[in-house]
């Protein structure tokens, strides 16, 4: 059996076996004992348990004497705004990202509508473990209610961010993939708002997902042949609850989720947004970097994971950020990884340069990133951290995070898993070759 995963960010399982809705009610009455009081706001992804667990976690919330904005299936970015225009206490968004469909999970938000820093969701892991709960009186018991539009306010910042007639006027062809998540209700509404000719795949969210959900490559060339044959000039192709997007170009080439926040960059950089660094975490590509370095903007890395993304972004006052599996976070929105901020941009990108995605991919600085992972025991980790720092004597190390050791051209990073109990692998540099070489040498270094 799956074990639960439980960490700072939230939690997530296979429901039924290590995710039950008793789990999931303890675990948000820890969030309930441990916020200010106001209400709660509680989306989810178009999975099929998503109803189940909703139920249940709104039900748990009532019972600790909260109110609850009901936002029915909702991205999880969208959950971010929602939680701002409402001026809600938190929020709860009910997915389980890329995994397969026997999972589901949970994500928190605090009042300031962003992922729980560090500090925030370890005092309620901890509580969840300890049983803190805050469960109230009768007569104390809050309500439900469902918000009519939970949508509206994000796809107002959103289009807010961008020169909206100007892509308009392009009338794209595009096609979004939705694989039957959360993100087509907001994305079909965001394009179609933007002029453009919308092929919708997958856009009901009944969460029985299509292909593997993961926008990887292999999972998504299906998707990329149908782009290619239906003449449009972009494929949008989103996770589950829609934070991540890839792209494919209008040949059907995967351009992938690395480009997605480096054209995202670059259109930054291109209308001004320089007042301040921008922020990528340690396993992302060096090309948003390079780009940003080009205008005199500098790149901050934080450690791997949303919240430290965010927790760094807003500590430096930075102009742009995101994570390299597609996760552009443009700080006008707010401060949570979102595909619907990456469409928009990029369109934008393409009306004001009149260039193709596949010349603007073809544009970026042309680097290659190698993954991959072994079952490794987190407690051998700080003995391998010494034989690769030993090996490679020559790098500029930085700890915290793993071990990120970087070279003038190439970088490499060994990190356990926060989801899985597993080390992660994953090296960058100018072709796919070297970068393999460099995760294989590592590779051989993790046994003595």
């Amino acid at each position: 059996m799956s074990k639960l995963i439980i960490s700072v960010s939230g939690l997530r399982g296979i429901v039924g076996e290590t995710l039950t809705p008793d789990i999931a009610c303890r675990f948000v009455a820890s969030f309930a004992a441990s916020i200010p009081p106001g209400p709660i706001v509680v989306g989810r992804d178009g999975r099929t348990t998503g109803p189940m667990l909703g139920a249940a976690i709104m039900a748990a919330l009532n019972a600790c004497g909260r109110d609850v904005i009901d936002a029915g299936v909702a991205a999880t970015p969208t959950i971010g705004v929602l939680v701002r225009e409402r001026s809600a206490a938190g929020g709860v968004q009910i997915s389980a990202s890329h995994n397969p469909p026997p999972y589901n999970g949970i994500k928190l938000f605090g009042s300031s509508g962003r992922v729980l820093d560090a500090e925030s969701g370890a005092r309620i892991r901890d509580g969840y473990f300890n049983g803190t709960a805050a469960w109230c009186a009768f007569d104390e018991i809050g309500s439900t209610h469902r918000d009519n539009d939970p949508h509206v306010g994000h796809l107002e910042k959103v289009l807010a961010t961008i020169d909206v007639d100007l892509v308009r006027k392009q009338a794209f062809s595009v096609l979004i993939d939705s694989n039957h998540g959360a993100g087509g209700i907001l994305g079909k509404r965001l394009l179609e708002s933007l002029g453009c000719d919308v092929e919708a795949v997958g856009a009901e969210p009944t969460g029985l997902f299509a292909h593997v959900p993961e926008p990887t490559a292999d999972n998504l060339t299906g998707v990329a042949s149908r782009v290619a044959g239906s003449k449009c000039v972009i494929g949008f192709c989103q996770d589950p609850d829609a934070d991540r997007l890839a792209l494919i170009d209008e040949n059907g080439r995967y351009i992938g989720e690395e480009a997605t926040l480096a054209l995202c960059v670059t259109r930054a950089m291109m209308v001004g947004r320089t007042d301040g660094p921008i922020v990528i975490n340690g396993a992302t590509s060096s090309m948003s970097g390079i780009v940003a370095k080009q205008h005199g903007v500098e790149t901050l890395r934080s450690s791997v994971g949303e919240a430290n993304v965010a927790d760094m972004m807003i500590a430096n006052q930075a102009s742009y950020g995101g994570e390299g599996n597609g996760g552009p976070i443009d700080p006008a929105v707010g401060y949570v990884r979102d595909s619907f901020v990456g469409m928009a941009q990029v369109l934008d990108l393409m009306a004001r340069t009149g260039k193709p995605l596949s010349q603007l991919a073809d544009e970026l600085p042309q680097l290659a990133i190698y993954k991959e992972k072994a079952e490794i025991s987190v407690e051998q980790l700080p003995a391998i951290f010494q034989r690769l720092l030993e090996h490679f004597s020559d790098a500029q190390a930085q700890t915290g995070d793993g071990l990120r050791l970087q070279w003038d051209d190439c970088w490499l990073l060994v990190r356990g898993s926060n989801t899985e109990p597993i080390v992660r692998l994953i090296a960058e540099a100018e072709t796919e070759a070297k970068a393999k070489a460099m995760c294989d040498v590592a590779a051989g270094l993790l046994n003595p």
